[in-house]
């Protein structure tokens, strides 16, 4: 049967091949004749597609993307279509709320853990005990309003540590606002003197000596003068002419002095000078106007003004005009040195534009519907500046917004009296920013954190320049989640402190205390929501349902670190004043109607009792 079978399987198999043998020839012949067709065709497409390509508007991949990404939304309702107004002109997509963290960015659960503490210890020496009554210190101060106010804080110290009466400072009449204000036109003097009378001696005009007046010695000390500085250059200028005159006192004082001399410049920075009783109301006055807008707000100080631009020595993406402009300014400070304006942007020394400012604050989480309360001067470029950043906050207020030209006369001639409208407005806010690091942003850094580290931001310059440089090839979320990460560190929370690398003005952690008891329960209620919400996602089977109470926890979590502020709308320590306007030892609880997350600092007993 096996011998059979072979001859047969062979015959089949050499008809097969045979067959394929002809199809492979036929097909061979086909391919040949269809070729030069298809490659004509495919050809002739290609060269249609690239001439297309070529003709027409680049597609927009960033777009592209963000619209899968936000496919459910309405472009209208849920996102703006925002195109940048300078220098970078792509578009980008921009959610309109603020996000799902957007109730953990109003306030920190640190102030009811951290405060402002500037007793005297019992080695502190009274005025009365150690004042020569035959030396008279006398100081020039220099710049605007906030530079002006760290030469009058240190003054004190500076008395003290040369045992002499302090003659109230002169204001600076010379500087580029010719603000002809006296101090008494700005700070209430006379509780400027009574409530540091224990530590210095303070009078309101040089007396007679000797029966006799005398005209005050005029020097200069270095910057960061510290206490041998003052003992070798000052005192013996004290001992022989009686009266020196300081001039030029901005900066004066070390920053590294001992505790008690620390203590003292708090004592007379955020407890002794207060603003006078037309200033302080006109203040209370717009932020209440903030208020009936809005149960909280966002105060922005924006220093973007033509000669502040030109002294950074930056450029911002306004084309050749700007650059016209800018160095013409610069032309009028013969010692200011050429700076290259791409290192210093790499280097984060350029202010953030309005515009990059508006993009910091919603990818922070902060919506179109928050308030701002904008401070600022003559905006360079004006409206057209500022369109960006009222595009993605359409509630912008004023001075200008918030009161009649009339209400503003009595301060409007005055540089140092608007200035001091603007610091009672941020400094009541429930969050402030600012898109640069001078004297008054200083000063408002420090004070927010002297009464409990209220939300403070500022921009991490260093890193943002290359984020914003590149925005128009990432998506909303890569963006904002990167905005977020860099700023960790910038957000005004006690863990940023670095003692001794700053300006004591605006890092005063020698004046901050801890409340240890109220710091152990916050760290006790944050570990048992993190333990809810882990027994919560166990229990959990469907993934989505666990994906979705992950968020939820971790979103709570946020805001238990971080209190809302109608939670946190209530007084927490009764601030007992000592004759220094210092908070007591003793602490008791307050009724719900006092504010102790705005330093007003008035007369009112149940206020903190700073700034005014």
């Amino acid at each position: 049967m096996k011998k059979k079978a072979q001859p047969q399987h062979h015959h089949n198999n050499h008809h097969h091949q045979q067959n394929r043998n002809r199809h492979n020839t036929s097909h061979r012949s086909l391919s040949s004749h269809l070729l030069p067709f298809v490659s004509a065709l495919v050809g002739c497409f290609l060269f249609h597609f690239a001439l297309v390509s070529f003709l027409s508007p680049p597609i927009n991949h960033h777009r592209v993307i963000q619209h899968f990404q936000f496919c459910n939304h309405t472009l209208l309702d849920e996102e703006i279509d925002f195109t940048s107004h300078i220098g970078n002109t792509s578009t980008f997509l921009v959610p309109r709320a603020g996000g799902s963290i957007e109730e953990g960015i109003w306030a920190s659960s640190e102030s009811n853990i951290y405060y402002g503490c500037s007793q005297k210890s019992k080695n502190f020496q009274d005025a009365d005990e150690k004042t020569n009554p035959d030396r008279f210190l006398m100081i020039t101060t220099s710049g605007g309003l906030n530079q002006q106010r760290t030469g009058i804080t240190d003054a004190v110290v500076a008395a003290y540590i040369l045992n002499s009466t302090l003659v109230v400072p002169k204001l600076d009449n010379r500087s580029y606002w010719k603000d002809q204000s006296n101090f008494s036109d700005v700070f209430d003097v006379d509780w400027f003197i009574s409530s540091l009378s224990k530590d210095v001696s303070i009078v309101k005009e040089l007396p007679a000596i000797d029966g006799r007046f005398l005209n005050p010695y005029p020097t200069r000390v270095p910057r960061k003068c510290d206490l041998e500085c003052y003992e070798s250059r000052v005192l013996p200028l004290l001992e022989k002419k009686k009266v020196v005159m300081l001039t030029k006192f901005d900066y004066r004082l070390s920053n590294n002095l001992d505790t008690d001399l620390q203590k003292l410049r708090c004592r007379a920075n955020y407890h002794a000078l207060r603003f006078t009783d037309p200033i302080w109301k006109m203040g209370k006055r717009l932020v209440e106007q903030m208020r009936i807008k809005s149960e909280r707000y966002i105060a922005l100080h924006l220093r973007f003004e033509l000669d502040m631009l030109a002294f950074s020595g930056c450029y911002f993406g306004g084309g050749d005009k700007e650059r016209r402009e800018l160095e013409q300014i610069r032309t009028r400070w013969e010692t200011l040195p050429k700076r290259n304006p791409d290192k210093e942007r790499r280097q984060g020394r350029c202010p953030l534009t309005p515009e990059e400012f508006g993009l910091l604050l919603r990818a922070l989480g902060y919506g179109e519907d928050v308030h701002i309360y904008v401070a600022s001067g003559e905006v360079y470029g004006g409206e057209n500046t500022l369109l960006p950043l009222k595009e993605l906050f359409p509630n912008f207020h004023s001075k200008d917004t918030l009161a009649t030209k009339e209400e503003l006369a009595p301060f409007a001639s005055y540089s140092s009296r608007m200035a001091a409208l603007d610091f009672i407005v941020c400094n009541e806010s429930d969050v402030f920013a600012t898109n640069n690091n001078g004297n008054m942003a200083k000063m408002l850094v420090g004070t927010r954190m002297y009464f409990g580290y209220r939300p403070t931001i500022r921009p991490n310059s260093k890193k943002l320049y290359r984020l914003f440089l590149d925005r128009g090839n990432m998506t909303w979320e890569e963006f904002s989640s990167q905005v977020r990460t860099h700023q960790i560190g910038f957000m005004g929370r006690p863990n940023e402190s670095k003692s001794g690398k700053g300006e004591f003005h605006e890092d005063p952690v020698t004046c901050i205390c801890e409340d240890s008891s109220s710091h152990n329960q916050s760290q006790n209620d944050s570990q048992s929501k993190s333990q809810n919400c882990s027994l919560n996602q166990s229990e959990s089977n469907n993934h989505d349902v666990q994906e979705n109470q992950s968020h939820r926890c971790e979103s709570d979590i946020v805001v238990q670190e971080q209190l809302s502020n109608k939670e946190h709308n209530v007084c927490l320590t009764q601030y007992n004043r000592n004759q220094n306007g210092t908070r007591s030892a003793e602490e008791l609880p307050l009724s719900s109607n006092c504010d102790a997350g705005h330093v007003g600092g008035g007369r009112e007993e149940c206020k903190n009792p700073g700034i005014r």
